[in-house]
């Protein structure tokens, strides 16, 4: 039986299981960008690339104010600096686009002076340098998505759905994954292209699409990228609707910033919820990455004001063989910032649950758990992140 036989010989299968149990499967993984990823997420360690992410935002939200007083622009030129960027458009790790010499003056003696006098004063922007991902890593990536096999899995984090498709036509049957049927992307809010998609299985078509990107209006926008509803029609007939989210990073900004953000992200995402529960809907997850952890306050909205169930407490949820809940790094109790979030009716016919881990790096000592042969070194990992799904009987 020749290899490229396997896939589909799996999917007969996962057929026949699926039509006798009628059982279904909803996973969240967070893939860290799926071909190109920022150079500065490609570090050692996150400890190496916060403080040059958290000088990006910081450059960001200067360069977005109206006016550039005395202050602000010596505080442009240091961050610029920092970057290398003082001489040039392209930095190591970030680069300006767009017509900076609207921004900045260049003299020919060194010195560097800011010329704009404010955010409408020149067109450009910061961003992020990328480079291709190790072809390892996408593989990996594919593995896990491939083990986890999900019906309706949220991706967070994909470039674009053009880059979705491309991923799941190419890369999966590469390792003999079974491509997705159905496959969407909405874009949001993040410039860097951060985005959140949906892939589904043959016969849980995708019908209501509603997108939520200008929430809190067009200069206060609530969402960093989105937070789409989607309604997955199963082949039983039912409906499931998903929130699929990626909430305010803790790691870029200052930390109360971010934390009323989350938790304004929160409360809206908590109002959608309330809202599809007013209008009759029983079967609803709010999946993705949420950025914190069970018990912080700006996630209170979600896990502590509404009757939303998390996967993780249910008594056949399983840990695997790492004895945390962590879906981030090394898997600690303190890592948990991957969520599957669901109503009580579907939580209620919940049979199973787990994190899959293989693909994230296992650290430099003694391997936390196991991993794909193929995961040999840290930027061979599919993620940082570390995939979590639910079995729905």
């Amino acid at each position: 039986m020749g290899a490229d036989f396997l896939p589909a010989l799996r999917y007969y299968f996962r057929v026949v299981n699926e039509y006798m149990s009628n059982a279904m499967r909803i996973a969240t993984f967070n893939v860290e960008n799926l071909f190109q990823r920022a150079r500065v997420m490609n570090l050692e360690s996150w400890a190496e690339g916060k403080p040059i992410l958290d000088a990006y935002a910081e450059l960001n939200g200067l360069l977005e104010q109206p006016v550039y007083g005395a202050a602000e622009k010596t505080r442009i030129i240091l961050l610029l600096d920092q970057f290398g960027l003082l001489r040039s458009d392209d930095g190591r790790f970030v680069r300006l686009s767009g017509n900076s010499s609207d921004l900045l003056r260049r003299h020919p003696d060194g010195t560097v002076e800011i010329v704009a006098r404010g955010r409408e004063d020149w067109i450009g922007w910061p961003e992020l340098v990328r480079e291709p991902i190790d072809a390892v890593a996408v593989e990996n990536t594919a593995r896990v998505v491939s083990d986890v096999d999900a019906d309706i899995l949220c991706v967070v984090e994909a470039e674009s759905r053009t880059a979705l498709r491309e991923f799941s036509e190419t890369v999966l049957p590469r390792v003999q994954g079974r491509p997705y049927e159905n496959i969407m992307l909405i874009d949001g809010n993040d410039s860097r292209g951060l985005e959140v998609g949906l892939m589904t299985r043959a016969g849980f078509d995708i019908g209501l699409m509603r997108s939520h990107v200008g929430a809190g209006g067009q200069d206060r926008a609530v969402f960093s990228r989105d937070c789409p509803e989607y309604a997955v029609h199963t082949p039983r007939g039912e409906k499931i609707w998903c929130l699929l989210n990626h909430l305010k990073s803790k790691g870029c900004g200052r930390p109360g910033e971010n934390d009323a953000r989350r938790k304004a992200q929160a409360q809206q995402v908590a109002s959608y919820y309330r809202r599809l529960r007013s209008e009759g809907a029983e079967h609803i997850v709010v999946m993705g990455d949420l950025n914190d952890t069970p018990g912080a306050a700006p996630l209170a909205p979600l896990l502590d004001e509404t009757d939303l169930r998390d996967i993780s407490a249910h008594p056949a949820f399983s840990i695997g063989d790492f004895p945390g809940t962590g879906t981030f790094g090394e898997g600690n109790d303190s890592q948990k910032l991957d969520h599957l979030l669901m109503s009580p009716a579907l939580f209620a016919r919940v049979s199973g649950g787990g994190i899959c881990r293989k693909g994230a790096w296992p650290g430099n000592g003694a391997p936390r758990w196991t991993v794909y042969p193929e995961l040999k070194q840290p930027n061979q990992a599919a993620s940082h992140h570390h995939a979590l799904w639910a079995e729905i009987d």
